[in-house]
């Protein structure tokens, strides 16, 4: 090899490797995230209920908060406003041509509702509402779709109880079939 070849391979050779460097630390978007801050985020609640927090609300608990805090965005009784679709309504539409998809019609648990409710609303302030907050707000969202009584109070026990509409409408594919 000549010296001009070698020359060359040597700068190939650090560019290769000064574009490795660069991949491999990243973006450099945003900021490393410490276990207590992350941890303020890992609260999912899977439709087992692992995790649901003490606290409990009723419908009518609900009606306050969701005036407040969800009407905005949700219309009073959970119609929608503007972009922001109904959280009510559409059952039996999902094999319509206009599929409505909302909690009662689409969602296969109740878990699911109460933990996006608990982690990302209201959504100018996510996680801002408390838990009796949230019990309150789901047994509201559920008692306006007919799923619940509006006197019957949502906790731990008595949200993992509630059979939503579509609950058999979604085949599990975990853990994988073939046990992978």
């Amino acid at each position: 090899m000549s010296m001009s070849e070698t020359g060359a391979a040597v700068a190939v050779a650090t560019l290769l490797l000064m574009t490795a460097s660069a991949a491999l630390a990243g973006p450099g978007l945003g900021e490393p995230v410490n276990e207590e801050a992350l941890a303020a985020w890992d609260i999912s609640i899977p439709p087992t209920g692992e995790g649901l927090p003490e606290g409990g609300g009723t419908a009518h608990d609900g009606t306050v908060i969701w005036a407040e805090k969800c009407a905005a965005c949700h219309g009073e009784n959970g119609e929608g406003v503007d972009r922001l679709g109904p959280v009510v309504g559409g059952l039996g539409s999902l094999a319509t041509d206009k599929p409505l998809k909302t909690v009662s019609s689409y969602w296969p648990y109740a878990t699911t509702l109460f933990d996006y409710t608990r982690r990302a609303m209201p959504l100018d302030a996510p996680q801002s509402l408390t838990d009796d907050e949230v019990y309150a707000v789901t047994a509201f969202v559920l008692a306006k779709n007919g799923i619940i009584a509006e006197d019957e109070e949502l906790n731990a026990r008595t949200l993992l109880a509630v059979s939503m509409p579509n609950r058999d409408g979604f085949v599990s594919w975990w853990p994988l079939p073939g046990g992978e």
